[in-house]
């Protein structure tokens, strides 16, 4: 069942989880415990990302098959096309249509670290050409990437909104944002897509803390705001203390939830960094609260 789909017959909104693929052996022992225990969940759907130039291609493959076909989930598999030829474009999406993906979630993609990587001459430039190009080729349910505050990349919001519409005229049928600490970035981005006859349901994505290192990095890295409310509660807490700082991450997150899921969002969908006892406590309290 594609993630639309699931949608439309759901009677409460979905829970899913991204998760990516492990780069070590100890990381994919620790993936395969969090699997284990999200899995428990009955989340509504996974997704497992894609590396920037199809660096984890096997390994997003071997994931997808395993999440599907072993543990039996719903599996929206993520596709990076920056830098990619038509060739491999078209390798990597038969693999998926040949496991039975039945969603994919269509990015650009960042740029690759390998210095030695050389972008394919007919790469497509854009997730708005990757949209065009899987749609005119293939049966998939296809998504995109919104980004309530922004795009790091993009000139201005309205621009950024501006190219958000030409993926859905492209034939996006869904969105799931970028995380984000502040809620009111979410409805705002919500109430704008809607003022521009973007219509498609808009799945926001909530990310727990799970260290201070971290979530200074990602938010540098995406642009995401980090509010004074979670400044001064990580300051009120003992140095070193990763275990408050851990439950303080939940309960910011559960608060978070909770205001989403009463305003109507479709579902929300955890970014796990492929850990699972935050994320399986917050489900856990909004199930608690009937809310799932």
């Amino acid at each position: 069942m594609n993630v639309t789909d699931i949608w439309n017959v759901s009677k409460s909104p979905t829970i899913s989880f991204e998760l990516f693929p492990a780069k070590s052996e100890k990381a994919a022992a620790g993936l395969d415990n969090t699997i284990e225990i999200l899995a428990a969940l009955k989340p509504d759907f996974v997704s497992v990302t894609f590396g920037a130039g199809g660096s984890t291609r096997e390994g997003s493959r071997q994931l997808v098959q395993k999440l599907k076909h072993d543990k039996g989930l719903e599996v929206v598999a993520y596709f990076a096309c920056y830098g990619l030829g038509p060739e491999e474009i078209i390798d990597v999406l038969n693999s998926y249509h040949e496991m039975g993906v039945e969603s994919i979630l269509a990015v650009r993609g960042d740029t690759p670290r390998d210095k030695e990587f050389e972008s394919h001459p007919d790469s497509l430039p854009h997730a708005s050409d990757l949209v065009s190009f899987i749609r005119s080729r293939y049966n998939f349910c296809v998504g995109v990437a919104g980004y309530p505050e922004g795009h790091i990349d993009a000139s201005s919001k309205a621009k950024d909104l501006e190219y958000l519409k030409l993926k859905v005229d492209q034939g996006a049928e869904y969105i799931i944002t970028n995380y984000f600490y502040d809620n009111s970035y979410f409805f705002n981005f919500v109430d704008r897509c809607r003022g521009v006859g973007i219509e498609v349901p808009i799945l926001p994505g909530v990310m727990p803390i799970y260290s201070i290192k971290m979530m200074e990095m990602l938010a540098s890295m995406c642009g995401a705001t980090i509010p004074d409310e979670v400044r001064m509660g990580i300051a009120a807490l003992e140095k070193d203390d990763q275990e408050a700082l851990l439950s303080f991450g939940i309960e910011y997150a559960v608060n978070q939830c909770i205001e989403l899921l009463e305003k109507g969002t479709p579902g929300i969908h955890f970014y796990t960094m492929d850990r699972s006892p935050s994320t399986e406590s917050i489900v856990k309290r909004l199930r608690s609260k009937g809310l799932l």
